[in-house]
């Protein structure tokens, strides 16, 4: 029934040295970065993960001879916990950053030779360092890159800790602030789709303004885009698994957790198939909906709140050819249902053609659609966008569908997402959705992770290690 992925006997509890053992239900990004930083300051650590695998829903797996990630997934220079998380797995050379930020983005709705633009920054200070790329960016008119410049500084103006801004929608305030249709759609829902996954009208104003805010106009290179040049399982599992192991982390995969209960001496039964652990905590890092199943009574004043947290899909469509027909390693898309286009080719092992992944935010209206459908679909569109396509041949065509990708970042949303503590001692809750603060992205499942094992280790008694504070204090 349960796999050890470590020796070291039964998955019962052996007594620890200091007396203290944490269990992490939950082998996410937010449930290795809690286990790693909990065993870090010394506590005993065990990481139950119902799948057979550690990553979460940032994952690879294997079809055919290709080795396939379900998803697209970048970070920023500014998402310094996941940049921390990296270093923590000896991952950093794997996935590194753009040395400048430098986005093309092609519309397929204008003439030759104005169709290409790029948003790039200059290595001059905030706001200058984008001042040239949106003065020649060509996908808006004159008037509108003015007055893009305008919000943007406005959005600089705001207050991220006011909750009043959480109450409000992000398309709203821009027209508000003087922007057009084009402008949303050619600028800021380019940028806000990928990073939110809504489009500005469905979007809190503050969760948009954070990511503006962080994104775009706090230190010149914030915004610098980094992603994994080989699958993700090497990060997110195999390289985790291997840092768990390094730490003392006992990993149990293919063992889900059917309930959780404190005994009367203030320690916790987490409960598996055939067996029981005593923990002295347990940090709950699995989805929201998911945690309410697990969270026993009186652990959160309304835990209901939990399911009127919504989600949303992501659809990603992969067309591997039989030669290169793009030349960039990626590229953003106007005037056309195909939006963010990556190079897949070198880290899925294809040592022929090429492999580009298609990545679809709000994918809504699609993300049931048969794949008939969709090749039928966006295939032609793919022959509008890259040229190079329309004599190529389709050697595969598949897609990945997410349907509860992220949570969905409604106005309204932030009082919805819970802290890290709970009001059952002992118990704390980890993932993207709980409130750090930023959208559902691997930078917030870190974060959240970090912010359980903090608050864990403080109930502990037990000191932080260094580098969570240094997180902490990014934060």
């Amino acid at each position: 029934m349960t796999h050890v992925t470590r020796p070291g006997g039964p998955l019962a509890d052996e007594p620890a040295p200091d007396g203290r053992h944490a269990v992490v239900v939950g082998g996410g990004l937010a449930g290795v970065t809690a286990a790693l930083a909990l065993a870090d300051a010394g506590v005993r650590v065990t990481l139950l993960e119902g799948r057979p695998r550690l990553g979460g829903l940032a994952f690879s797996f294997q079809r055919g001879a290709l080795t396939v990630d379900n998803g697209q997934h970048v970070y920023l220079r500014c998402c310094t916990a996941y940049r921390w998380f990296l270093e923590r797995i000896e991952g950093s050379a794997l996935a590194p950053l753009q040395n400048r930020l430098d986005v093309p983005v092609v519309d397929v709705a204008k003439p030759a030779g104005r169709r290409l633009g790029r948003l790039r920054r200059d290595p001059l200070p905030v706001p200058l360092h984008l001042g040239r790329s949106l003065a020649t960016y060509p996908h808006l008119p004159l008037a509108d890159r003015a007055k893009v410049g305008r919000a943007a500084l406005a959005l600089k103006g705001l207050d991220l800790a006011d909750p009043a801004l959480d109450t409000q929608d992000f398309g709203s305030w821009l027209t508000a602030h003087g922007q057009s249709a084009r402008a949303v759609e050619a600028l800021w829902d380019l940028v806000g789709v990928a990073t939110l996954n809504a489009v500005a009208s469905d979007a809190s104003l503050a969760l948009a303004a954070m990511v503006f805010k962080t994104g775009l106009l706090s230190d010149p290179g914030a915004a610098d885009i980094g992603w994994a040049r080989v699958p993700l399982g090497e990060l997110h599992d195999r390289l985790a698994r291997k840092a768990l192991d390094s730490a003392g982390v006992r990993t149990e995969i293919r063992t889900r957790v059917t309930s959780l209960s404190q005994n009367g001496n203030g320690r916790w039964s987490v409960q598996v198939p055939g067996e029981t652990l005593d923990a002295d905590t347990v940090v709950l890092a699995v989805p929201q909906r998911e945690a309410y199943e697990l969270l026993p009574a009186g652990a959160l004043d309304a835990p209901e709140r939990l399911l009127d947290i919504g989600t949303a899909p992501i659809l990603n469509i992969h067309v591997v050819y039989d030669r290169k027909v793009l030349a960039r390693p990626f590229l953003a898309a106007l005037g056309t249902p195909v939006q963010w286009v990556f190079d897949r080719t070198d880290a899925s092992g294809l040592t022929q053609g090429q492999y580009l992944a298609l990545s679809q935010s709000v994918a809504h209206d699609e993300i049931d659609a048969p794949v008939a459908v969709l090749r039928e679909r966006y295939l032609p569109e793919l022959q509008q966008l890259l040229p190079r396509t329309r004599g190529a041949e389709v050697l595969d065509f598949f897609v990945t569908r997410e349907r509860t990708a992220t949570f969905a970042p409604a106005p309204g949303v932030g009082r919805l997402r819970p802290g890290a503590r709970t009001k059952a001692p002992g118990l704390y809750l980890a993932g993207a959705w709980t409130a750090t603060g930023w959208p559902a992205t691997m930078e917030s499942a870190v974060r959240s992770g970090v912010g359980a094992a903090d608050a864990a280790l403080s109930a502990l008694g037990r000191p932080r290690p260094r580098h969570l504070f240094e997180i902490q204090e990014a934060a």
